[in-house]
């Protein structure tokens, strides 16, 4: 029994010491960052479409399906898949029970389309009844190939990381040796802000205006950071 005992304190003692033991190896600890700026290619936006009344007459009004089956037309129109256009919000969870109720009722809907071409969005809003639109605006941007660009930023903030690593280890007259650690600081995809919409778009059109708002457009920008170690020869 004090036998095993000692040889149980002897093999406590040993890993302690193993645990205890420093690294000794000379090491250079360096960060590498790669960027890029890319102009999205997919667009989503947002379409409010509400019903009006006719020259302020409460009896006659332009029917939400009727707006519908004009935005539909137009974004077949426009070459725009079907399944890109999508429904948001209801603005009456039953919309035939309140029209009995409430004949004056203004029924509302928001759609979410996607789009690659914002000059079709122009021409879809310009083929619906202007009075009709209640706003639209863009809800977001993205990029079709940004999982092959955050590869290649990564790869290019590694290899930035031993650059750096090389000329300054070989500056003191030293070899940079294998990489002992990377540490990958993740995504950072800096979305554009969203800036105008087109929430005034059936007033100017109803004064006269010949085409819809620009809009202005930035581009989404992609930053990786990776911190890595090597050792030094």
């Amino acid at each position: 029994m004090t036998r095993l005992f000692a040889i149980a304190l002897i093999a406590l003692f040993s890993l302690n010491a193993s645990a205890q033991q420093a690294d000794l190896r000379k090491k250079i600890t360096v960060s590498g960052t790669a960027e890029m700026e890319v102009t999205p290619d997919i667009i989503y936006l947002n379409i409010s479409l509400k019903e009006y009344l006719k020259d302020g007459n409460s009896k006659k009004k332009v029917d939400i399906t009727t707006l519908e089956t004009q935005l539909y037309n137009a974004v077949q129109k426009a070459g725009i898949a079907k399944e890109n256009l999508m429904i948001n919000n209801l603005s009456s969870w039953n919309y035939q029970t309140t029209k009995k109720k409430e004949p004056d009722f203004l029924a509302s809907k928001q759609y979410r389309l996607k789009v690659t071409d914002l000059n079709k969005f122009n021409l879809i809003l310009e083929s619906i009844d202007a009075k009709g639109i209640a706003s639209t605006n863009i809800e977001s941007y993205d990029y079709s190939k940004i999982e092959s660009l955050k590869k290649e930023l990564k790869i290019k903030a590694l290899l930035a990381a031993k650059e750096k690593a090389t000329y300054m280890v070989e500056a003191l007259g030293d070899k940079l040796g294998n990489v002992l650690d990377i540490q990958d600081h993740g995504d950072n995809v800096i979305q554009p802000v969203m800036y105008r919409n087109y929430a005034m778009k059936s007033m100017a059109m109803s004064d006269g205006a010949e085409s819809a708002p620009e809009i202005d457009f930035k581009k989404i920008k992609l930053s990786f950071t990776v911190n890595t170690v090597f050792e030094i020869k």
